[in-house]
C-alpha cells in the first residue's frame, strides 16, 4: 500500500503543473490508462476468441439438429467442439479479472486514514472540490454540496457508457442467437451448461457500474469510469 501510495503521489507531482489541485485525480486516470494498456493484448485475444466462437455457430446448429431434444448429449458435443477447436467460452473474462487488483488497491488506499503507520496524505486531494476519499451516496445525500456536480457528471457519463454497452451486447447476443435475443428453442442454455442464464443477464451488468460509482471512494469511482469508457471504445474498435 505504501509503495502504491508513493506511485500515485509521484504521478500527481508530475501532473500538478497541468491540473493543479486535481493532479491526484488526473494521476488516477493516467494510472487506469496504463493498466488498460497492459491488458490490451488480452482484450485483443478475447476479441479473436469471440470471433472464433461466432464461427462455430453453424456447426453448433448442426449439433442441435443432430441431438434434437437430448440436452445432455448436445452440451457434451458442444463442449467437445470447443476443446477440439481450442476455443474457450470464457476467454473474454480474463481482461476484467486482471484489472480487479488495481481497483481494490485504489479502493483500500482511499478508504484508510493511515498507511504504513502514517496519516494518508492522499485523502487531502480532491477533484474540483470533491474529496477523492468521499463517496457519491454521501455527497448526494448532503444536498448536492460542492461535490454533488462532480458525481452528477460521473453518473451521466457512466449511464451513457452503460447504455451503449447494453445495446451493443444485446445486439451481439441477438445476432448470435443467444442470450437476450435468443428464442426458447435456440438459446445459449443449449450450447454450454449454465451459460444460458449468464448470457441473458450479461447485457444488464453494465448498469451495475452506477451502483459502484455511488458507493466506492471517488478515487476508485474514477478508475471505474475511466476503465468502462476505455472498454466501450476498445470494444467498438475490436468488435466492429
Amino acid at each position: 500500500m505504501s509503495v502504491f501510495a508513493s506511485l500515485v503521489e509521484q504521478l500527481a507531482d508530475l501532473l500538478q503543473p497541468f491540473f493543479h489541485a486535481s493532479a491526484a485525480a488526473a494521476a488516477i486516470v493516467l494510472f487506469t490508462a496504463l493498466v488498460r494498456l497492459l491488458v490490451h493484448p488480452l482484450s485483443r485475444a478475447a476479441a479473436r476468441g469471440q470471433r472464433a466462437r461466432a464461427a462455430l455457430q453453424p456447426r453448433i446448429a448442426e449439433l442441435r439438429k443432430k441431438h434434437g431434444g437430448n440436452q445432455e448429449a448436445l452440451q457434451k458435443a458442444v463442449l467437445e467442439l470447443h476443446v477440439e477447436e481450442k476455443v474457450s467460452p470464457l476467454s473474454g473474462c480474463l481482461p476484467g479479472l486482471l484489472q480487479l487488483p488495481a481497483f481494490f488497491l485504489l479502493y483500500h488506499l482511499f478508504s484508510n486514514s493511515t498507511i504504513g503507520g502514517h496519516d494518508n496524505a492522499l485523502l487531502g486531494h480532491s477533484l474540483l472540490g470533491a474529496p477523492l476519499g468521499g463517496r457519491g451516496v454521501e455527497a448526494l445525500g448532503d444536498g448536492f454540496g460542492s461535490a454533488g456536480p462532480v458525481y452528477l457528471v460521473l453518473f451521466v457519463l457512466v449511464a451513457a457508457v452503460a447504455t451503449a454497452t447494453f445495446l451493443r451486447t444485446r445486439r451481439a447476443a441477438a445476432e448470435a442467437g443467444t442470450g437476450a435475443g435468443a428464442t426458447a428453442g435456440g438459446g445459449a442454455g443449449e450450447q454450454l451448461p449454465g451459460l444460458g442464464a449468464v448470457t441473458r443477464v450479461t447485457p444488464y451488468l453494465s448498469y451495475f457500474t452506477l451502483v459502484t460509482v455511488a458507493v466506492v471512494p471517488l478515487a476508485a469511482a474514477l478508475y471505474v469510469v475511466t476503465s468502462t469508457t476505455w472498454s466501450a471504445v476498445e470494444r467498438a474498435v475490436l468488435y466492429r
